[in-house]
């Protein structure tokens, strides 16, 4: 019997064919650690599913990967969902991925665990970049549905603590896949047309899939971008998402915002109240000081007898003279004591007080006082003063 010949590609093909027949190989779940992970340009991820024993290569289609929550990345352990064929121009089998989610958590905890790392990184979530509420919105906007039941609230609580604030409804949808950009829009319209002092944006509570327009990448950007400051006002106090990292302020719940945006008009009477009063007992003080000086003014003898200020300056002028002449003849005694000091002084020291009890001052022709012999010779002339004169005499040894 001559047997039949094949070639590559019918083999291939007909091994795809008892593939694609078998019911468990065309719609198996996998689960598998990802490893040379690559997104081309197309669209189309290919990767290969790995654990202790072997290795499955997979490719997941633009259309499926479109669905995906999260980032697929090496090292991330998944359960993979489709069917597995062949590729007949390559003659291997692959593992065509339809659906895939993180094995052991959610795809959205995932993906929002994903997305808050990546944020942070680029800095959006820093303290830095938070801006100040103002204090008396005169806008306050509210970007939001306008159907769910925290508006009613927001508007119930701005409406009793603060009626000097307009308030501005931007409508948007805050579910579905509609819900981000228009919530990017609303947030990026109010800015470009500065229609608001204060911004408000979220909705009421929900499960996560409901409020995950909130975790929306474009939603966080228009938030950080926003120069118009924002509160962000998602759900219950135990929902936490992107929104607020990258929000001015996080509110609790959307009635928390808008106690948070405004101050209570009760607390400004009380202290516009307050205020008042210090400063009704403020001009009290002043304006009785000011009746204090009046009298003290009023009772002045300058004011009421011009002559006797007169007087009064005059006497005080010739006490101010009085005390500047004793004071000029203090200074007089007191230097003459001290020149009479110095005279006494300078008489006992005297040469002449010397020469009364009987000593000489001997002094050469030029007036030189003679110290030594050798200041002459013999026949030079010299002076001998006493107490009563002066001698002249020749040096004769």
């Amino acid at each position: 019997m001559e047997q039949k010949i094949l070639s590559i590609t019918q083999i291939n093909e007909y091994i795809r064919g008892r593939m694609d027949a078998d019911p468990m190989l065309s719609n198996i779940a996998v689960r598998g650690e990802i490893s040379n992970y690559k997104l081309y340009p197309s669209g189309h991820h290919y990767f290969t599913l790995k654990d202790e024993g072997g290795a499955l290569k997979c490719v997941m289609f633009k259309g499926s990967a479109f669905k995906l929550r999260f980032r697929p990345e090496n090292g991330m352990k998944v359960i993979a969902l489709g069917r597995i064929s062949v590729f007949p121009r390559d003659g291997a089998y692959q593992l065509y991925v339809s659906a895939m989610s993180v094995d052991g958590i959610g795809d959205l905890h995932a993906a929002f665990e994903q997305l808050k790392a990546k944020l942070a990184a680029q800095g959006l979530f820093d303290p830095a970049h938070k801006k100040p509420l103002p204090k008396y919105p005169g806008v306050t906007g509210i970007v939001t549905s306008s159907a769910g039941a925290a508006v009613h609230d927001m508007l119930r609580i701005l409406r009793k603590r603060y009626p000097l604030t307009k308030v501005l409804l931007l409508p948007v949808r805050v579910q579905g896949v509609e819900a981000p950009p228009e919530i990017a829009a609303a947030i990026g319209y109010a800015n470009r047309h500065k229609l608001a002092d204060l911004l408000i944006v979220g909705r009421g509570g929900g499960s996560i899939e409901d409020l995950w327009a909130f975790n929306d990448e474009a939603v966080a950007r228009a938030i950080f971008d926003s120069e118009i400051p924002v509160i962000s006002a998602v759900g219950h106090e135990p929902d936490v998402t992107i929104s607020d990292f990258v929000a001015d302020l996080r509110a609790a719940t959307p009635s928390n915002a808008a106690e948070l945006a405004v101050p209570d008009q009760d607390a400004l009477r009380q202290t516009l109240d307050s205020m008042a009063g210090a400063m009704a007992t403020a001009l009290s003080r002043q304006v009785k000081s000011a009746r204090q000086h009046l009298k003290t003014l009023a009772a002045s003898q300058a004011l009421c007898t011009p002559t006797g200020y007169l007087e009064q300056k005059r006497k005080d002028t010739l006490l101010l003279n009085n005390r500047l002449v004793s004071a000029h003849i203090r200074g007089i005694e007191r230097k003459k004591r001290h020149f009479i000091e110095l005279t006494a002084k300078l008489d006992a020291m005297s040469p002449l007080k010397v020469m009364t009890r009987g000593y000489a001052i001997a002094q050469t022709e030029g007036g030189d006082v003679l110290r030594s012999v050798s200041q002459v010779k013999p026949d030079d002339r010299i002076t001998v003063g006493v107490s009563d004169g002066k001698i002249n005499a020749i040096v004769t040894e």
